[in-house]
């Protein structure tokens, strides 16, 4: 385990020897940001980043964190790291992910690189509750734009495992977090940019319906909270409201929150304290957090 204060209290890699579906695993990483992580490219080598709060105020709780940037970058700390600390002082560990970025250099099938490493940090957490004190049914994940795409499609393909499992360890989230995300590959609902980059250019019906989660929900996906802008023009407010519908259709428990402003990625520009309020309370109805 490699410390690093300015990303957590330990950072962990998701794999303890090879990297699965991997062609080359030396790292070619770029980190941006001046002083701290602000972003981070090309991640051949993923890991996570753990945050815990202290024994006093823990309620047992983890909540997995995947930063967006259209499957080609990620926002490591608007969308990682801040959103880790703001959860730690609710009393929920928090693990921000870096996960693999789909390229057809360092992958046999870019289209499962993100969903192996998600998977596996459903695993890991899962397989050391016990020594980060989490309760292993309250691990939830949360994802922002793509990062909310993979985490969609962690909630929604996890009876089949894209990672080694030998003990077969769950790998059903317990609950879900989308900010902003995108959910569909379908050419009206889609955000361009994170198709391409995750499934080609010229993806096949068959590969679009895979991956366009609104069209994989049962009635075990995970409880999920949503929240979206109305006036977001990045990635359109339908892939929200048709994941909704569709959790809705299958009586799965699921909140949603358009807020009139803010556009696309306002965590960027709001503070975690005032829009996560309504995914706080949702929290906390549900037993997830005190």
């Amino acid at each position: 385990m490699l410390a690093d204060q300015a990303a957590g209290q330990e950072v962990v890699p998701l794999y303890a020897g090879t990297v699965p579906n991997s062609i080359s695993v030396k790292s070619g990483e770029i980190l941006g940001g001046g002083s701290g992580i602000k972003f981070v490219r090309n991640v051949s080598i993923p890991s996570m980043s753990v945050y815990l709060p202290d024994s006093s105020q823990s309620d047992g709780s983890a909540v997995i964190i995947f930063p967006g940037g259209g499957y080609y970058l990620e926002a490591y700390e608007i969308e990682g790291t801040q959103i880790a600390q703001a959860l730690v002082e609710h009393g929920a560990a928090a693990f921000v992910v870096k996960y693999r970025l789909p390229t057809d250099s360092t992958m046999v099938d870019k289209s499962i690189g993100p969903l192996q490493d998600a998977q596996q940090a459903i695993k890991v957490v899962r397989e050391r509750a016990g020594l980060w004190s989490i309760d292993p049914n309250k691990i939830g994940i949360m994802g922002f734009s793509a990062g909310g795409h993979l985490a969609s499609t962690a909630g929604t393909h996890f009876d089949k495992a894209v990672v080694p499992n030998e003990k077969n360890v769950s790998l059903r989230p317990d609950f879900m977090i989308l900010v902003y995300p995108v959910i569909s590959m379908t050419k009206t609902l889609t955000h361009v940019g994170s198709r391409n980059f995750l499934l080609g250019e010229h993806p096949s019906d068959s590969l679009i319906d895979l991956f366009s989660n609104e069209k994989n929900v049962t009635g075990k996906t995970p409880p999920t909270f949503l929240i979206h802008t109305e006036d977001d023009k990045g990635v359109d407010p339908d892939n929200s409201i048709e994941f909704f519908e569709a959790l809705r259709r299958h009586d799965v428990p699921v909140e949603l929150v358009i807020l009139p402003k803010g556009g696309h990625g306002f965590a960027a520009n709001v503070p975690p304290e005032k829009w996560m309020q309504p995914l706080l309370s949702w929290m906390r109805d549900n037993g997830w957090m005190k």
